[in-house]
């Protein structure tokens, strides 16, 4: 289930988006405030921001260039403030869309649709996700470079799978626990470089990034 942060100071329309979202079966968690926000993604793997601007303790604009330092997880600005100026100062920041308030929840849900499906990089139907001359079976839980079998056992193939499928996202041993071990129980964090390690070697090619003192990340793929 894809999960959105909603990070809103209007309790009134943080609990409007909150229900609508959950009805179109996402997962949501929301923040109040931009230190709030950064917390959250911080430690959960987010797959859209729908991001007001006029927040306490950090703005949107703020929160929006520190996510950007580290992902480039989809981010939607809903504000009030609909000055041109301020959209442009949103689109150079990377945002994904700019919308002003009052807004029609039916085209916001939408458009989130719309960008989770160009962000997610392939559609529900393909069964094959490519990076440079890797290439992931994600129907048959393979993992091939150069056309050959890599052997990865099923949780080395989910580690790549999600790296693959937010390139660019910065990782830390924390997050790739909560998202792939989902355990109720202790797990020691170590056991993320032993799987790194082991699909490092398994691929023979290092597209692993080790973001020192953070954690890993795939660097984005140029396809121009």
């Amino acid at each position: 289930m894809q999960k959105i942060l909603i990070v809103e100071d209007d309790s009134d329309i943080q609990e409007l988006l909150e229900n609508h979202l959950i009805g179109a079966g996402y997962s949501v968690v929301s923040a109040s405030d931009g230190v709030e926000a950064l917390s959250h993604f911080s430690q959960q793997a987010i797959d859209l921001v729908l991001l007001d601007i006029m927040l306490p303790k950090i703005d949107g604009y703020g929160v929006c260039e520190l996510i950007r330092k580290q992902s480039q997880v989809p981010i939607v600005m809903l504000t009030a403030l609909d000055s041109e100026t301020d959209q442009i100062k949103g689109l150079d920041l990377q945002i994904d869309d700019y919308i002003t308030k009052p807004f029609s929840m039916p085209i916001l849900k939408r458009k989130i649709a719309a960008i989770l499906r160009r962000a997610s990089g392939h559609t529900e139907t393909e069964k094959y996700l490519r990076y440079k001359n890797v290439t992931l079976d994600l129907d048959g839980y393979k993992a091939f470079v150069d056309g050959n079998d890599t052997d990865l056992t099923a949780k080395e193939f989910e580690v790549l799978r999600e790296f693959l499928l937010n390139q660019g996202r910065v990782y830390t041993r924390q997050n790739l626990l909560n998202i792939l071990w989902n355990c109720d129980f202790y797990v020691d964090e170590r056991i993320i470089d032993t799987h790194i390690k082991n699909i490092r070697k398994k691929l023979g090619v290092d597209i692993i990034e080790t973001i020192r003192g953070v954690g890993y990340r795939i660097a984005k793929e140029n396809k121009s």
